[in-house]
């Protein structure tokens, strides 16, 4: 008896330490085809798909968390197409709205803020230069092995001196990223703590300071747009402070973005005269990283981009200094409220003024600055220059596949798309054509597509035939469309926010 109960029990041992060995050994395995599909994944498939996967994996799970959350009051919970829309234009850092901000309680407006800023563009370069020194490692060790294999001694010294270089530039990065961030929430809550006016406008509103101060300050530097407000920055066009505080920050998370990422690499540099700091330097196409341009680019970016402001600057105080927009506020508060207005054209969206108050003049300008790229800038070059870049590139091209994948040049698609909104718009253009104009179509879908938020709005005072249960909202005029022109719409922040993997820029269309 004892001797079966032994033979039983050193069966069941054995049979334990072979089901052990193979849980560990379908670890070990599946822990590899996780690193093998991982490797695959990135190295082979694009960053256009990549990209297009991550907002779209974001975006969902987004809207998922704000389905679940329970709104300000749960008796007005928006739709679940609107939680869509909303989660859609929070991750492409868009601001168009249907649905007003303040029914969202404090944890969906922080779940917003956390969407908004792994959608902002900073945020997402700093994984594009994780993903390029993922790829020099995986080039670096195929090279080694190549090398091992005919015999070669594998040199480390180019590939150390990139990585390094990388790993220091992310490092700037990530620092830039915190700190410009953790002063502006800083400053923004100091503000709103010290000023009466403001921190009154969030006691009536019962909205906590430090879930506005968190929610603005990321939503700026993203260059989102979206705000714990009704009225976005209407509501402070009288708190000349707060509108100066976040300038700035418009500014460094978009447009000038380069130009201070050179500026603190050129400082540490003089500071600290290491390799990686040249190397960054003085091999920008080689690192990859599309936001660090040379010190001509980036002159010549930021002239073009203050000369844009000035422009709109001069277009908008004499043209909209009497205007109904700029009411009820002294010469100092419409100079400051105009210059806020003006540098949130591209690509923050946060307003001051009512829109469809504003001059049609200054509305087609805004409309053209909201196309344009962020990084759009006039560069003069010689003959020569301009046949070395050339031919650089052609090389280049022989070399590496097309990075373009939107063969649709920008023009023709929102043509196309407007053409499309005004046929499933077609009845309410009908029966309400001074709100569901062509101009006021354009407009919004322009503000999608350059990931803006500008939006004219929808005013019941505008009905042609009045309807008694029509109720003024803060929200965008998207609020008013059907669901399936909202559905156009995100399709529309979505290619706007992917618009740099347009084919050669669109140049494939030749329109000449």
């Amino acid at each position: 008896m004892k001797t079966s109960l032994t033979t039983f029990f050193t069966k069941i041992m054995q049979f334990c330490r072979s089901l052990c060995s193979f849980l560990i050994y379908l670890q070990s395995s599946s822990q590899h085809l996780a690193r093998l599909f991982l490797r695959t994944l990135l190295l082979k498939v694009g960053r256009f798909w990549l990209q297009l996967c991550y907002f779209v994996t974001l975006f969902m799970f987004g809207y998922f968390i704000l389905a679940f959350l329970e709104p300000r009051n749960p008796g007005h919970q928006p739709g679940n197409f609107d939680l869509l829309f909303t989660s859609v234009s929070a991750v492409t850092v868009s601001s168009m709205s249907t649905v007003e901000m303040e029914v969202f309680s404090n944890s969906q407006l922080f779940c917003l803020a956390i969407l908004m800023l792994l959608g902002g563009e900073v945020f997402t370069s700093i994984l594009e230069l994780q993903f390029n020194k993922f790829k020099l490692l995986e080039k670096n060790e195929s090279q080694v092995e190549t090398n091992l294999e005919d015999g070669l001694n594998p040199s480390k010294n180019d590939f150390n001196l990139k990585y390094k270089s990388m790993k220091f530039l992310g490092f700037i990065v990530i620092s830039y990223f915190v700190t410009v961030q953790v002063t502006g929430f800083l400053l923004v809550s100091m503000y709103v703590g010290l000023v009466q006016s403001a921190e009154q406008v969030l006691r009536n509103k019962n909205i906590n300071i430090q879930v506005f101060s968190i929610v603005t300050t990321i939503s700026t530097f993203t260059n989102c747009g979206f705000l714990p407000t009704n009225e976005g920055m209407m509501v402070f066009k009288k708190n000349l402070g707060l509108l100066i505080i976040l300038i700035p920050l418009v500014l460094l998370g978009n447009t000038l973005y380069p130009v201070f990422l050179r500026m603190i690499v050129t400082v540490l540099r003089k500071m600290r005269n290491r390799e990686e700091l040249n190397f960054v330097m003085n091999n920008q196409d080689e690192l990859g990283y599309c936001h660090l341009l040379s010190g001509v680019d980036c002159g010549y970016l930021a002239l073009t981009s203050f000369g844009f402001i000035m422009v709109q600057f001069a277009v908008f105080i004499p043209i909209g200094w009497k205007s109904k927009a700029l009411d009820e506020l002294n010469p100092l508060e419409k100079v400051v409220g105009s210059l806020f207005q003006v540098v949130n054209t591209r690509h923050t969206g946060e307003s001051v003024f009512d829109l469809s108050l504003v001059s049609p003049a200054i509305i087609v300008l805004i409309v053209t600055l909201m196309y344009l790229p962020a990084y759009t800038y006039f560069l003069p070059r010689d003959d020569n220059e301009e046949k070395v870049k050339i031919s650089y590139i052609k090389k280049k091209r022989k070399t590496k596949k097309s990075r373009g994948f939107l063969i649709l040049s920008p023009l023709p698609f929102l043509v196309v798309i407007i053409m499309l909104l005004c046929i499933t718009q077609s009845e309410n253009m009908k029966k309400d054509p001074l709100n569901f104009s062509v101009l006021n179509i354009i407009f919004e879908v322009i503000s999608a597509y350059g990931n803006v938020g500008f939006s004219m709005g929808y005013s019941c005072e505008r009905q042609l035939q009045r309807d008694e249960n029509c109720r003024n909202a803060w929200y965008g005029f998207a609020g008013r469309w059907s669901n399936i022109s909202k559905l156009i719409l995100i399709v529309v922040m979505i290619f706007g926010r992917l618009k740099k993997f347009h084919k050669r820029g669109g140049k494939a269309w030749k329109l000449s």
